[in-house]
């Protein structure tokens, strides 16, 4: 008589998914570090802020350029190898861009931050969906949570550290740090080469609809978070004439919720499913901003962002794994796609809404970006993908 055994499922946090979740969190931290840099790099250089606005667009060229480059390279190479590769060049970059004495130079350090950064996100996301496959559950909105945890931590000590050991000094810790993070994750970093086969095969971005369609909905999903980010402290200090200390209260409050609706999010996905998480967070999302842009009062404005954060979490971790897990395609090339169509989101959409909302202000913008997340209520069953790993 022949007894099967079943293989026990990985504890909550296996070394694969640790050494992934310290990814997230250290580009995370890389990222919320620059945050506070911003001011003194413009001062440095005597940048107005349309050169500010300018440089930072050279940061968002670099990002967009180097995603489908990534995913080209992760279906080659497998995940692993080029996060590892990436990470490694990228954990220096605040200090060189720190160090960037003139424009040029600073051109070419943000242009080349900017490209790496974007690299390590496709990469660990890729990574990400490895796991998610080899242990048979979702872990890619744990992930995302460890990169706001990480950006929030960057952003909250970056001006103490700024005024205490200087630019330099920050840049120096944030590098250090971030070098640690990598040396305790590296090792512990699941390997995902493909096979030989698969690296002689010609890589080329899909001609196919899918992965173009998963892309337009974290692109419609991230709208809306680059709106909260760019202007809700602007929508409240100059529309409802909140006080300048307070007005960074409505993006705390997205971002905290955000932060632990993703730590509970793979929770909820095993539980209920890609396809209702897609349309539970979308409504709610729906809900937050209407809440946002039609609010009598502060206190509805600030529990609109955080209803609308709550709904945002997950939006986003469940498109990349259906990205990832898409049938019939290497998971960097979908993965690639539906990075540079989401985070063109976060990059562009912002200043187009700076320009409407000189017109006819941020409440009508904040009510009208909710029709964007209706439309990914109606688009939640391309979240089916992201349960392709537990197929056998």
């Amino acid at each position: 008589m022949t007894i099967s055994t079943i293989a026990p499922r990985p504890r909550y946090m296996s070394k694969p998914r640790l050494a992934t979740s310290l990814l997230f969190l250290m580009n995370g931290f890389v990222m919320g570090s620059w945050a506070p840099k911003i001011p003194v790099f413009a001062e440095r250089l005597g940048l107005s802020e349309s050169g500010l606005g300018l440089m930072i667009l050279t940061f968002g060229v670099g990002s967009m350029l180097a995603m489908p480059f990534t995913g080209v390279m992760i279906a080659k190479f497998g995940s692993a190898q080029v996060v590892k590769a990436v990470a490694a060049i990228f954990t220096p970059m605040l200090l060189l861009v720190s160090l960037a004495g003139t424009i040029p130079l600073a051109v070419l350090a943000l242009f080349v931050f900017g490209g790496l950064m974007a690299a390590m996100d496709v990469a660990m996301n890729g990574n990400a969906v490895a796991v998610e496959k080899a242990e048979g559950r979702a872990i890619m909105s744990s992930c995302h949570a460890f990169w706001s945890l990480g950006g929030l931590t960057g952003a909250g000590l970056g001006g103490l550290l700024i005024s205490v050991v200087g630019p330099l000094g920050h840049a120096l810790a944030v590098t250090v740090i971030g070098a640690g993070m990598l040396a305790f994750a590296f090792p512990r970093i699941l390997a995902d080469a493909p096979e030989e086969s698969v690296r002689r095969q010609k890589v080329r971005l899909p001609m196919t609809p899918l992965p173009w369609l998963i892309g337009i909905m974290a692109l419609f999903s991230m709208i809306p978070e680059g709106a909260v980010l760019d202007w809700s402290a602007v929508y409240l200090r100059d529309e409802l004439g909140i006080t300048l200390f307070a007005s960074g209260f409505g993006y705390a409050a997205f971002q905290l919720a955000m932060t632990i609706m993703r730590f509970a999010g793979d929770h909820v996905r095993d539980r209920f499913g890609p396809v209702n998480t897609v349309r539970f967070c979308s409504a709610a999302s729906v809900a937050g901003l209407l809440c946002v842009g039609l609010a009598p009062n502060l206190a509805v404005v600030i529990i609109g962002f955080a209803i609308t954060g709550a709904g945002i979490s997950n939006l986003v971790p469940v498109a990349f794994s259906a990205a990832g897990n898409l049938p019939g395609l290497q998971p960097g090339i979908g993965l690639s796609v539906t990075t540079m169509l989401g985070y063109s989101g976060i990059l562009a959409a912002p200043s187009l809404i700076g320009f409407i909302a000189e017109h006819i202000g941020f409440a009508p913008i904040f009510t009208g970006l909710s029709l964007l997340h209706v439309i990914v209520f109606f688009m939640a069953p391309l979240a089916r993908y992201a349960e392709r790993e537990r197929e056998s």
